[in-house]
């Protein structure tokens, strides 16, 4: 089979805001989200920059008990969820009555963990750690609470596939409804970002240092990065066959085309132009595309000096010299890790659909590698029909996808 996927709901909790209006302006203007954890500096960070993202208010949305299950990356991940089944018009009546599948990228999950060891260590009474740790604490922390809450009764299971994880959810959503085993899956991706999930990323050194000015610290493909900053919340996704959206008169928001994939196979943090322009190469071809097609790439590039040459190196490989803009969305959101494939599908929808390119802020002085990219410093006002958006992610893993306008 080979059916027509499409998205009709979408829903982020970010950084930029936590509803489109506020996300689509933060775009448009070029509104950094990252900020300083005071907390960070006492626990004894290098960096203590950060995507600043709301705590979600779930008192009155959903029971004490239910509350007691969530992790912080479950919470945001409901918040997404509730807006995107609001904008597809699915209600629990329906949930009730048909089966909708659910995959949502997540890597990691720590503050549970981390605070049940602390428990133990000073109590050394397993009853105080809280009848709700185990259910914060599992990578799926997401999907099993999004599948009891909702309720969701189809495909059911989480994408660990680090800073990929969110993108990858998406291509194997699509797949499943692509060769008939789903109509609908939710899809998406989420990242905790209280500081005990990001210490080990300092202890790499990974995280810029440029606490002077925060706004200014991530830089995607600037000469003079130093680092990437750490964020989260969560974006969610409603994928559906075309026909069963048309048949219960959904809005369809854009199609998704094209998924490809690749694995690096070099060193466990070693990126690879080679295995992005292979993703990238699948990707166009299970669209039927080719590179003059692509109006705009969401880059994956989070202002690490590695990481953003590879991908340079490898857009150029197929784009240099075609009309394609670049930017990476991570100057003003910093590095969503685990939720960043699925965030950025829905910032590249924002702009599909206000029609414009978000800018790749903090820009001011290309590299060898960046000079060969036709990036945009500032926003553009110009219709997209057709997107590329990267992930790229530790051990090697790859993802790009293709969306286009109906």
């Amino acid at each position: 089979m080979n059916r027509r996927v499409v998205i009709t709901g979408i829903g982020a909790w970010t950084c930029l805001g936590t509803d489109m209006e506020t996300i689509k302006n933060s775009l448009y203007n070029g509104k950094s989200g990252i900020g300083i954890d005071e907390e960070r500096v006492s626990y004894g960070f290098r960096s203590p920059l950060t995507g600043i993202v709301e705590k979600p208010k779930l008192k009155g949305l959903l029971d004490r008990r239910q509350r007691a299950n969530m992790s912080e990356a479950a919470e945001y991940a409901f918040m997404a969820t509730r807006q995107a089944f609001e904008q597809a018009n699915i209600d629990n009546e329906y949930l009730q009555n048909n089966e909708v599948g659910c995959i949502f990228g997540n890597d990691s999950t720590a503050q549970a963990i981390v605070e049940g060891a602390q428990i133990m260590a000073e109590k050394h009474d397993s009853e105080l750690v809280g009848s709700g740790a185990i259910f914060q604490s599992m990578n799926s922390t997401v999907n099993m609470n999004l599948c009891s809450v909702f309720p969701l009764r189809g495909i059911n299971f989480t994408v660990s596939a680090a800073c990929a994880s969110g993108s990858h959810s998406i291509g194997l959503g699509y797949m499943f409804i692509k060769q008939g085993l789903q109509d609908i899956v939710l899809c998406g991706g989420a990242q905790e970002v209280n500081k005990y999930s990001m210490f080990s990323f300092d202890a790499l050194r990974t995280f810029s240092m440029r606490v002077d000015d925060p706004t200014k610290a991530s830089r995607p493909f600037d000469r003079d990065r130093d680092g990437l900053i750490p964020s989260g919340g969560a974006a969610a996704l409603i994928l559906e066959e075309y026909e069963h959206a048309v048949a219960r008169g959904a809005n369809i928001i854009a199609e998704v085309c094209g998924y490809g994939f690749s694995s690096n196979g070099q060193g466990i943090s070693q990126p690879s132009d080679i295995g992005s322009a292979l993703a990238m190469q699948r990707a166009l071809h299970d669209a039927g595309l080719t590179p003059d097609d692509i109006d705009y790439i969401n880059a994956h590039a989070t202002s690490t000096p590695q990481g953003d040459m590879y991908e340079a190196k490898a857009i150029a490989q197929l784009f240099e010299g075609k009309k394609a803009f670049v930017s990476s969305t991570k100057g003003m959101t910093g590095h969503e890790c685990w939720m960043a494939g699925a965030s950025e599908i829905i910032y590249s929808l924002i702009m599909m659909h206000n029609n414009f390119v978000a800018p790749n802020i903090n820009f001011e002085n290309p590299d060898e590698y960046s000079a060969k990219l036709n990036i945009a410093t500032k926003t553009i006002d110009m219709e997209l029909n057709t997107i590329l958006s990267n992930s790229f992610g530790f051990g090697g893993t790859n993802s790009a996808l293709v969306i286009k306008k109906i």
